[in-house]
């Protein structure tokens, strides 16, 4: 027994050596990364809902949320809430992970670069749009993918493909998408739609961040560090960030999906023509279409993801925001100081 506690006791000391080891940025990245798998596995069938409202419009709103799963759950069975989800995991966990990362990169950038800018809100605005724009031009083809994935629905009448078998899928996994959507359209094929992607996630993780910090401003210190006020604030940053963009979102889902829903005569060719058709064929309130379920999504996917990165910094003990960033300029100027006097 003794025997056993000493080697638990050695292995201990050696995970604490590496991670004491690790850099700041590579433990931001672990966490968020952790922090968006978990999340978003939480709410993949309602993830699939919505792409499917946005999409598949004539299909699944006349049904609302409980008939569409009902639908699916029939044709598809438990697996059917979460096809698409592998795909969605694959892209979200190195999306969080450098989202959250840039941010906190960005912030300490900004700080130590621009010193007369201070610590507010529009700090946070800056930093969290930045992040957002270089999270989706890294990870933007495994959205894609998760969208198309998500897209097909066993049995359906609207696939539309030219060849196709009615019922049949389209793509077969992860993998075979990615190679059949390079070899159509080659680089520029896995990243149609990027542009209403960028217009959005810009605003929309700015926004967030700026809206959040700009609540956790009014609370009173002694609660500053409570799990349920950072969630609750994160919350209600999400749906408002949520709802200034979420057109955009509807837009680059169909972008994604045109060339398994688009006729010859209702061809889709940009972000501009997608929006403008749209609204001719089904009015204003398509662009819409989801949002009162995007919102159910977000609140416990915001809600799992801040606990969860919260859990992994302090496992990964990472210092808070002030201290990293005394950390980084500090070290800053002791390099610089040490260059002038050799």
């Amino acid at each position: 027994m003794a025997k056993q506690r000493d080697e638990r006791g050695e292995k201990g000391e050696v995970w604490d050596g590496v991670i004491e080891g690790m850099p700041l940025f590579a433990k931001e990245l672990i966490a968020g990364g952790v922090a968006g798998g978990f999340a978003k596995s939480a709410v993949a069938p309602l993830e699939r809902i919505k792409i499917l409202f946005q999409t598949r419009q004539a299909e699944y709103r006349s049904l609302g949320l409980i008939g569409s799963f009902t639908k699916i759950a029939k044709t598809e069975g438990t697996l059917g809430f979460f096809r698409g989800n592998g795909a969605s995991v694959a892209r979200i966990v190195p999306y969080a992970a450098l989202h959250y990362m840039a941010y906190e990169e960005y912030r300490r950038w900004i700080i130590d670069g621009v010193p007369g800018v201070g610590k507010g809100p529009i700090l946070d605005l800056v930093a969290g749009s930045f992040a957002g724009g270089t999270a989706v031009l890294f990870t933007y083809p495994l959205d894609l993918v998760r969208t198309k994935l998500a897209y097909q629905v066993v049995g359906s009448q609207k696939l539309n493909i030219q060849g196709l078998v009615t019922g049949e899928q389209v793509y077969k996994g992860i993998k075979d998408c990615f190679s059949k959507t390079y070899k159509e359209a080659g680089i520029k094929g896995l990243y149609r739609g990027v542009a209403p992607s960028l217009y959005g996630i810009f605003p929309y993780a700015g926004l967030k961040f700026y809206f959040y910090e700009k609540m956790k401003s009014h609370v009173p210190k002694e609660r500053k560090n409570d799990i349920t006020i950072k969630l609750a604030c994160g919350s209600v940053a999400g749906l408002l960030g949520q709802t200034f963009t979420y057109p955009l979102d509807v837009v680059r889902r169909q972008m994604q999906v045109q060339r398994l829903s688009a006729s010859n005569s209702h061809e889709m060719k940009g972000t501009v023509d997608t929006l403008v058709m749209i609204l001719r064929t089904h009015g204003w309130k398509q662009l819409f279409s989801g949002l009162s379920l995007n919102y159910l999504k977000v609140v416990p996917s915001v809600a799992i993801g801040f606990t969860v990165y919260d859990m992994m910094k302090a496992y990964l003990r990472v210092p808070s925001r002030d201290d990293a960033v005394v950390e980084v300029v500090t070290s800053n100027r002791d390099s610089q100081s040490s260059t002038l006097h050799s």
